[in-house]
Formats: C-alpha cells, sequence, structure tokens
C-alpha cells in the first residue's frame, strides 16, 4: 500500500525533540506519530477543516499522566 502522506524536514531545539521523544513513549508513538497527532488536533481546535482520526492512545488527556 502507498503512502500519501509527504515528507517534511523540521529543525526543532533539542530540548523540545526530547520532550517529545518522552511524550510520544508514554502515548505508545513514534516522534512522527505524536507530532502528526499534536499537529492534528491543533488544527481541529482551531477549526481549520480537517478531521482527526480516533486513534488508541488518543483517549488520554494531560491531568491523567
Amino acid at each position: 500500500m502507498a503512502s500519501n502522506k509527504k515528507p517534511f524536514a523540521l529543525r526543532i531545539s533539542p530540548e523540545l525533540l526530547e520532550a517529545l521523544e518522552k511524550w510520544a513513549e508514554d502515548e505508545f508513538r513514534s516522534v512522527n506519530g505524536q507530532m502528526e497527532y499534536l499537529l492534528s488536533q491543533a488544527v481541529h481546535m482551531r477549526k481549520r477543516g480537517i478531521k482527526v482520526k480516533p486513534d488508541n492512545a488518543s483517549d488520554k488527556t494531560d491531568h491523567e499522566h
């Protein structure tokens, strides 16, 4: 199955990357998957017109950590 996702280069600070790595591990996601999830949620919250697909780990909230 071919992926319709496009590669995208991103430069972030080592500290932010470390935080994302830890968060992704807590949510059982890859860093890429975590970033895609967070960006999708942010866009959805700002009502920019994309649908967020359900995810097994997406029902976790910050107050549960």
